[in-house]
C-alpha cells in the first residue's frame, strides 16, 4: 500500500477506529469527503451450511427390524452419507433476464472485464481452469489473493466467471483483478481515494478493458466544489469509450443521503441499485438525485440511479469450495456488468478503439433505458429506469444507430 503521508485521516463520526482518508488538495473536501466505500454487503455473508442425511429410526413394529439393521450398517460403514450441494440463485439470473434466447451461446468470449475490490481467491474449485490478470495494489504478491475481511472479490469473480456448480453469467471473459480494498481492522474492506483512482487507470492503461464494474463507492457531499479522483480517472475510462459500471452504494432507508455513490455520479457511468426477488427495490439501495452538485440537471440516459438489477441473499464463490449468500448494490453491479459483456460479444463494434469518443456509450445506454422493466413512470429516483432485463437490452442494442 501505498504512503498515507500525503493525505489527511479524519475519524468517522459514528466510530472513532475508523479513520478516512481526505485529499488535502482537493479544496472544499476536508469537511465533506469519506473514503468509505458502501459498495459491499451491509451484512456480513452467511455460509451455506451443507446438509447431511439424518439417521433412519425404527419406531415400531418387528417387521422392520431387518431393515434397520441394514441400514444401519450401511450408514456406519459410509456408504449412506448424503451430502447435499449448497443452494444456488438461479432466480436472480432469470428475473434480470439472463434466460432470454436471444443470448444463447454468448458467454463473453473476446470481452475484457477489469474489477477493482479485494482481490480473488482461487482455490475454490469453481475457478478451476480460469485465466485472469492480477494486480495487486495492497502487497506485492505475484499470485492472486484476496484481502477482505470477508472474500469480497472472490464473490464479484464468482457471479461472473465460476465454471460449476452455479456457473458465472459471463464465463469466458478475460477477467483483471485489482487488490486495491482491504480490511480496514473492524469487519470492512476500504481503501483511500488514490488507490481506487489508481487502480482504474491500470485497468484503462495497462489491462485496456472494455468494461470497468466497481463494486465500491465514496460518499459525495454538498460541500465539494470539484470531483475527486476517483471520479475523473473514470470520466477519463467513459470519454475513451469504456463502459463503467457501478455500484450505487448501500446507504438507502432513513439515512440515505440522497446522493449516489462516487463514482457511479459520473454522468457515463451506469450506477447500479439493487433489487430483491420479484423485482422490488432492495431496501438498503441508495437514493439518487438529479441535481448535481454544481446546480445543473442532469439528463436522459443519463439519471441516477440508472438501472436496479438483482442484490438481495445472492449466492457466489467463497474462499476454498464454499459458497456465500450476499446482498448489496455490489452483487446487483456485477449482474449489469455480465450482461454488457454478453452485449459487446454480440455487438464487438461497441468496444473501445483508438477513434472511440463516448458516443457509443450514449447509445448502449439510451438502449438499456428503453429495455428496463419500468413500472411505466419512466425514471425514479430509487429504481431508476427500471429493472435489467439481459436479452430485451441486447435486442433493443441490436436496433440502435452505429456509433463511433
Amino acid at each position: 500500500m501505498g504512503s498515507l503521508d500525503s493525505v489527511e485521516l479524519l475519524p468517522e463520526p459514528d466510530d472513532s477506529r475508523i479513520l478516512s482518508a481526505i485529499d488535502p488538495s482537493a479544496v472544499g473536501f476536508q469537511d465533506e469527503w469519506r473514503a468509505e466505500v458502501t459498495g459491499w454487503a451491509p451484512v456480513m455473508p452467511q455460509p451455506i451450511k451443507r446438509v447431511r442425511g439424518r439417521r433412519f429410526l425404527v419406531t415400531n413394529g418387528i417387521l422392520f427390524s431387518i431393515l434397520a439393521v441394514l441400514m444401519l450398517w450401511i450408514w456406519q460403514s459410509g456408504y449412506f452419507l448424503i451430502d447435499l450441494p449448497p443452494p444456488k440463485s438461479e432466480w436472480a439470473a432469470e428475473q434480470a433476464g439472463f434466460s432470454d434466447p436471444s443470448l444463447d451461446g454468448l458467454t463473453g468470449e473476446g470481452v475484457r472485464v477489469c474489477m477493482v475490490d479485494t482481490g480473488i481467491d482461487l482455490t475454490n474449485s469453481a475457478f478451476n481452469g480460469v485465466d485472469i490478470t492480477f494486480k495487486d495494489m495492497i502487497g506485492d504478491s505475484g499470485t492472486p489473493v484476496d484481502y477482505g475481511s470477508l472474500a469480497h472479490g472472490t464473490l464479484m469473480a464468482g457471479l461472473l466467471i465460476a465454471q460449476s456448480h452455479q456457473l458465472g453469467m459471463a464465463p469466458n471473459i478475460q477477467l483483471g483483478m485489482v487488490a486495491a480494498l482491504g480490511d480496514d481492522g473492524t469487519g470492512k474492506n476500504t481503501a483511500d481515494e488514490t488507490s481506487v483512482s489508481q487502480a482504474i487507470d491500470w485497468c484503462i492503461d495497462t489491462f485496456s478493458a472494455d468494461i470497468i464494474s466497481l463494486s465500491l463507492g465514496g460518499n459525495q457531499g454538498n460541500g465539494m466544489s470539484r470531483e475527486g479522483p476517483s471520479a475523473s480517472v473514470t470520466r477519463k475510462a467513459v470519454d475513451m469509450g469504456i463502459f463503467v459500471v457501478a455500484a450505487a452504494g448501500n446507504d438507502g432507508g432513513m439515512d440515505d443521503d440522497g446522493r449516489v455513490s462516487v463514482p457511479s455520479n459520473v454522468a457515463r457511468a451506469i450506477s447500479v441499485g439493487a433489487s430483491t426477488k420479484g423485482g422490488e427495490v432492495w431496501g438498503n439501495s441508495s437514493l439518487g438525485t438529479q441535481t448535481k452538485l454544481n446546480g445543473e440537471q442532469r439528463s436522459n440516459p443519463n439519471l441516477k440511479p440508472e438501472i436496479i438489477a438483482p442484490g438481495e441473499s445472492i449466492i457466489s464463490t467463497g474462499r476454498g469450495d464454499r459458497w456465500y449468500s450476499s446482498s448489496g448494490t455490489s452483487d446487483a453491479t456485477v449482474f449489469v456488468t455480465a450482461a454488457l459483456a454478453l452485449i459487446l460479444e454480440d455487438q464487438p463494434n461497441l468496444k473501445p478503439n483508438a477513434n472511440s469518443n463516448g458516443s457509443c456509450i450514449d447509445t448502449v445506454k439510451n438502449a438499456l433505458r428503453l429495455s428496463a422493466q419500468s413500472t411505466g413512470d419512466g425514471h425514479s429516483d430509487k429504481t431508476g429506469y427500471g429493472e435489467l432485463n439481459a436479452g430485451k437490452w441486447l435486442l433493443t442494442v441490436r436496433t440502435m444507430p452505429t456509433c463511433q
